[in-house]
């Protein structure tokens, strides 16, 4: 019988190798460039939220000097405290000589976005020369003070701090109680003073009209949303049409050599001075003559029982 030789059971096919389309190569690849640019750009705006603020703020921690420094006597002070007792704020209490003029006001002296307390000690004797108590104090981030990047919304949270500190422990009239800001600070004590009519005045020293456009003309804010980045504005415009107690607007040489009045102080209606200050070594003599004289306009009307402060009008400094 024939044998049949056995055959051995064909091996199945092997698949066919996949195959990729090169279009869904090419989207793969886009969406790695993508998402790769989109992260760049999100770390990016981080960064520049985290650091824009310094800007605008150029703050410094060593205080070098204190009115001793000066010859005025002075109280270091500390307030408000957190809930473990730690103070936010430091600063410098400077009465008044007891037979000084305007020994029954005290000024809120609110700095600019530059140093700390040291770099105010003139201003500071200016006004105690003058015959007022003063409060100064360093923001978070200046000075002595507690440490946080500084913005328009913690400046305006610490003035408030301070007001309270006056108004609470030192048991201070807000009635006798003036706000002086100088350059940022200004744009500060306006917003300050636009939400509380029962302060006696404001004073406002070279008030910045554009301050943030220092974050916001910076080339590297063109590459972010930096207004929406940003929250500051320090508008001067809108506190001003708001304020209803009296203001003292000194002004100086502008970039251009000659002083500008501020836009927005046409749109202050209450009582309202404008004094420009012409530089050089009289500047402080003519700031405190000014200032005196727009004291007693408000002692005046005080004591008469009228509406406090001086009608709008403009003036030259001595």
């Amino acid at each position: 019988m024939a044998h049949r030789k056995a055959q051995s059971p064909r091996a199945p096919h092997a698949p066919a190798p996949p195959v990729v389309s090169g279009r869904w190569l090419l989207a793969a690849v886009g969406m790695a460039l993508a998402g790769a640019a989109l992260c760049t750009w999100a770390t990016l705006c981080l960064l520049f939220w985290q650091g824009s603020w310094q800007l605008l703020y150029h703050p410094a921690a060593a205080v070098t000097q204190t009115p001793a420094s000066g010859g005025l006597a002075f109280e270091p002070v500390q307030f408000a405290t957190t809930e473990a007792g730690r103070p936010r704020l430091r600063g410098w209490w400077i009465p008044a000589a007891p037979a000084a003029p305007f020994s029954g006001y005290t000024v809120l002296y609110l700095h600019g976005q530059s140093g700390n307390l040291s770099n105010t000690l003139s201003a500071l004797e200016t006004l105690h020369g003058v015959g007022l108590n003063v409060l100064a104090f360093d923001y978070r981030g200046f000075g002595q003070s507690q440490f946080a990047h500084p913005s328009e919304a913690r400046w305006k949270q610490d003035a408030e701090w301070a007001i309270a500190y006056l108004t609470g422990t030192r048991h201070i009239n807000p009635h006798a109680l003036v706000l002086n800001g100088v350059d940022l600070g200004a744009n500060l004590a306006l917003e300050v003073a636009a939400a509380h009519s029962e302060l006696a005045g404001v004073v406002l020293e070279s008030p910045l009209p554009a301050p943030v456009n220092a974050i916001f003309n910076d080339p590297r804010a063109r590459l972010v949303p930096a207004h929406v980045l940003v929250l500051d504005r320090y508008d001067l415009s809108r506190p001003a049409a708001k304020l209803s107690i009296p203001s003292l607007w000194m002004i100086g040489p502008g970039q251009s050599g000659a002083p500008q009045k501020p836009s927005a102080f046409d749109k202050v209606t209450a009582p309202k001075t404008l004094v420009w200050l012409t530089a050089g070594p009289d500047r402080q003599k003519n700031y405190a003559a000014a200032l005196s004289r727009w004291l007693d306009g408000i002692a005046h009307h005080s004591r008469n029982g009228g509406p406090a402060g001086t009608p709008a009008h403009s003036a030259q400094a001595p």
